[in-house]
């Protein structure tokens, strides 16, 4: 059967009124390639549908390979309850703008509890696991309590200097929620697994989390 793999983008435009955001280019088109190249099926949703924004300084870096992941942003899916169903795995790419819309969209929280009740994969990367920090099992435990996990460092936030921007401070909110938090150098490649949960801490580490992906997926083979 072919592995089906659903990735879940932001919508979310602005951080301040001169300060634009929206999906970490990288963070989709690396992970998108991955799972293409493996054969995977995959479906890109938004939370609200239709075109993705990409925050315009994840643009700066862009590779020509990833053209074919950047059409996979054009006029998405709306994610939808019936998304929980059917995908053997769900990946969270990242941008600021998760930080805004992925927390509290009860459609998305019911996904990852449908993710989570299975023991499917779930993945996210840098700012993705923001689609963490309030996701529960139906018991309301959080799925992050006693995993290891990781996310965009509080570090790497100040250095950006968005910090005082941000709704909340990824690193400290997944500590709270009893995540056993761990973290690479900033800015360098980190990523973790702990059973059937995988994240990803920066940019730099979107490969790495994708290829944790296909190694627990090509596990159920």
């Amino acid at each position: 059967m072919t592995k089906r793999v659903l990735m879940v983008v932001t919508n979310h435009t602005t951080i301040t009124d001169d300060h634009k955001t929206g999906l970490w280019l990288e963070e989709f088109a690396v992970p998108y390639l991955v799972f293409k190249e493996k054969g995977y099926d995959v479906k890109v949703a938004s939370i609200q549908g239709g075109d993705v924004p990409l925050d315009p300084r994840s643009i700066n870096e862009k590779d020509p390979s990833w053209a074919e992941a950047e059409a996979a942003l054009k006029n998405t899916a709306r994610l939808s309850k019936d998304d929980a169903h059917g995908f053997d795995a769900i990946f969270l790419p990242g941008g600021h703008g998760t930080m805004f819309d992925f927390p509290d969209n009860e459609t998305l929280q019911y996904v990852l509890q449908q993710f989570a009740e299975d023991g499917r994969i779930i993945a996210a990367v840098c700012h993705g696991p923001s689609g963490l920090v309030n996701a529960t099992y139906k018991d309301g435990t959080p799925i992050v309590k006693g995993k290891t996990v990781t996310s965009f460092t509080d570090e790497e936030e100040r250095e950006v200097e968005l910090d005082v921007h941000m709704p909340f401070l990824l690193e400290s909110t997944l500590r709270l929620r009893g995540a056993n938090f761990v973290r690479g150098e900033k800015w360098t490649d980190f990523s973790v697994r702990d059973g059937n949960l995988i994240t990803g801490q920066n940019p730099q580490s979107s490969r790495s989390t994708a290829e944790k992906v296909v190694a627990a997926l090509e596990e159920r083979a």
